[in-house]
């Protein structure tokens, strides 16, 4: 098996701005979420001991829901970057007549 480097796209990216703002949102909204489970730990560390989903406590469910959330938003993050680079590209080929 022949190992090479990965071509490189020397294409620019059009909607690099758009993604940081996103990837931005997408981080504080996350920021929140962990900050709610962090409080609760600190705030009130018994109400993470009681059993609020099929005999798991708060800390679990609330874990395992912060794990669901964060693969959910790369995904989302990925999808909308890609169509954000599918768009950003049209434009910018549709202004320059179709040249990079």
């Amino acid at each position: 098996m022949l190992h090479e480097p990965a071509p490189v796209s020397t294409e620019p990216d059009h909607a690099v701005d758009a993604k940081a703002r996103l990837g931005v949102r997408l981080f504080l909204a996350y920021s929140a979420v962990y900050l709610g489970f962090v409080v609760i730990c600190t705030a009130k560390p018994a109400l993470m001991g009681k059993v609020v989903f099929a005999g798991l406590n708060l800390a679990v469910v609330y874990g395992f829901g912060l794990i669901i959330l964060a693969v959910g938003m790369g995904l989302a993050y990925h999808l909308r970057c890609s169509r954000m680079e599918d768009e950003a590209r049209a434009q910018h080929e549709a202004a320059n007549g179709g040249a990079q």
